[in-house]
């Protein structure tokens, strides 16, 4: 069944179609939330709000994007309003366990992982969003301007004033992610 048919079904009240839409947006939310928090508890706490508030907001869902763009700009909003609340920067050199973001992900985590894990998190927020939801979610940039509701030139300079931070911090590691 097509996603656009589990989203109908559960608009119209079918259970089981709302708990598959959720769990397959599970994974992915708390993957934003995981990013854009720096740590797996408050992650955690973020993916749960943010898929109450996507359970909460189902019934209004008109279709204008897919449901994964729209569930995403839920997640960001989700994180940002955490971050506010909590009036704090996110911690730079917390443990987070790359594997538990990735959900399933098989391949190897190196050190590097954790390295571009932090540099990303060193970014400012709106470049830390862009770049999460490009390489993480590979969202194009037209549905990354609609998650963040943002011009789509505006997506554009977030992504090149991040990429070229993360090359200049990331610039020491060579092929296979050993420091000279």
């Amino acid at each position: 069944m097509v996603q656009g048919e589990w989203v109908q079904l559960a608009q119209k009240g079918d259970r089981e179609a709302l708990v598959h839409l959720l769990r397959e947006l599970e994974g992915p939310v708390y993957r934003t939330a995981c990013y854009m928090m720096g740590n797996q508890h408050d992650a955690m706490d973020v993916a749960q709000e943010a898929l109450l508030r996507i359970y909460r907001n189902l019934p209004g869902f008109r279709y204008e994007a897919r449901v994964e763009t729209w569930a995403q700009r839920i997640a960001v909003r989700t994180a940002i309003d955490y971050l506010r609340k909590r009036k704090r920067t996110v911690p730079l050199k917390e443990e987070v366990d790359a594997d538990r973001c990735r959900l399933g992900n098989s391949v190897e985590r190196t050190g590097i992982s954790f390295d571009v894990q932090e540099a990303i998190h060193r970014l400012p927020e709106p470049q830390r969003t862009a770049v999460i939801l490009r390489y993480l979610h590979d969202f194009t940039y037209e549905e990354i301007a609609e998650t963040m509701e943002i011009p789509l030139n505006t997506v554009k300079s977030h992504l090149f004033r991040a990429r070229k931070k993360l090359q200049s911090w990331l610039a020491d590691y060579q092929e296979g992610g050993v420091l000279p």
